[in-house]
């Protein structure tokens, strides 16, 4: 890996801390001590702060532990209406979503902790939540298989704590995914923007079409799939299998249309001794990180499916893996276990912000873009009708929901 990635990667466990390692060197950085996080319940809060669902081992309770970067015990400890599992959060961080054993979505405030909005979208616990490329809406899974698609203006559009009776009203999609609990939801690099990957406990990983509301492309593995990660430099995803493989597959694009390329999908070797729950992309694509159930994770080079790096093992089991991307510190700050914080510098591992690395990436994406054209013009006029197509039913649902406001006013 470059040595000027400087990414971080972090795990949770259901027995032990959050660790944070430099995804280059595989040193373990430092420890977050105090959550017992389950599956899918870490996630990145935009810039400065890091959430892990916390289960008291006593109990039962649940909540939601909020770090910074600099100390090593939970800056907050937000109290939900119900144990929760599977977060996401806004890349700005100021807001926080939440998956509940109910099968309902609780909206979060940040650093506030306020719990603005309560959905109750599925019959049985929420198991993974996802959001979208553009970041305008919320993607959900759950244990019963299904999968729900909400505007996040419908979330986080007024305060105060509503349990609506009518949610269907705020759903834009419901898909009845899989026969088993849905693990991961993903979308963007690679993809229309208005396509999502679900993935199962079924062996399958499904990619639909949000503005057809349509199945595209369905992929059978040979075990349970607990996550997925796209490539975003070709059209691949890598599936964390339960049989402890990484297993790569591959598409390509036509009007609108995903199909597989080649009959076989692609089983990397060695496997981990337990099954894996999490995949990450890093250093632009050039590596996958791959973590264990057992402890162990992995780095692999992807172009040649090898194993390059095993990274410090300092825990029993694994229940999540997640990326602190665009981050960025120099040789002279120190974030180690012993310190817990930057002797020189900021507490956010320097983390760059949109005020330092908006224009270097609108001017990467403009570039992307103008190849694209100048390649497959037909491929750029599709991705710009899905995108319309898309915005525009969000529309729809933004007047329809201004009309209902407005006709209760005329009523009061």
């Amino acid at each position: 890996m470059s040595p000027s990635s400087h990414e971080i990667v972090l795990t949770s466990s259901p027995d032990g801390p959050i660790i944070a390692y430099d995804a280059s060197s595989g040193n373990a950085l430092a420890q977050f001590t105090g959550s017992r996080s389950p599956c899918r319940g870490l996630t990145i809060v935009g810039k400065p702060y890091i959430a892990a669902s916390h289960v008291s081992p006593t109990t039962g309770s649940g909540s939601i532990h909020l770090y910074n970067w600099c100390s090593s015990s939970a800056l907050h400890n937000f109290q939900v209406p119900e144990p929760v599992a599977p977060l996401a959060a806004m890349s700005d961080g100021a807001y926080l979503f939440a998956g509940g054993l109910s099968g309902s979505v609780h909206t979060l405030s940040i650093p506030s902790g306020e719990v603005l909005k309560s959905l109750a979208v599925h019959n049985k616990p929420v198991s993974c939540l996802g959001i979208s490329d553009d970041e305008s809406l919320l993607i959900s899974g759950s244990d019963d298989g299904s999968i729900v698609v909400v505007p996040i203006f419908q979330l986080v559009a007024a305060s105060g704590y509503v349990l609506y009776d009518n949610v269907e009203d705020l759903v834009l999609h419901r898909f009845s995914a899989h026969s088993d609990s849905v693990t991961a939801v993903v979308s963007g690099v690679g993809l229309y923007t208005s396509q999502v990957i679900s993935c199962s406990l079924d062996g399958t990983c499904k990619f639909w079409s949000l503005l057809r509301a349509a199945l595209l492309l369905t992929v059978v593995f040979p075990c349970a799939i607990s996550g997925i990660a796209l490539n975003p430099r070709e059209p691949e995803f890598y599936a964390a299998g339960s049989d402890g493989s990484v297993h790569k597959g591959l598409w390509r694009t036509g009007k609108r249309q995903l199909v597989m390329q080649g009959k076989d999908l692609i089983t990397w070797s060695p496997k981990h001794d337990g099954g894996v729950v999490s995949v990450v992309m890093v250093n632009e694509g050039r590596n996958l990180l791959s973590a264990s159930e057992n402890g162990s994770v992995w780095v692999w080079q992807v172009d040649a499916g090898q194993v390059v790096m095993v990274l410090a093992n300092e825990m029993g089991s694994i229940s999540d893996l997640v990326a602190a991307t665009g981050t960025n510190y120099s040789k002279g700050q120190d974030f180690s276990a012993s310190n817990r914080g930057y002797r020189n510098g900021s507490c956010e591992f320097g983390l760059t912000g949109k005020e330092l690395s908006s224009m270097p990436i609108k001017m990467l994406k403009m570039d992307e873009m103008l190849k694209v054209a100048a390649t497959d013009r037909s491929r750029a006029i599709d991705m710009l009708e899905s995108a319309i197509g898309m915005y525009e039913r969000l529309l729809e649902l933004i007047l329809k929901e201004a009309k209902k406001s407005s006709s209760n006013n005329k009523q009061r």
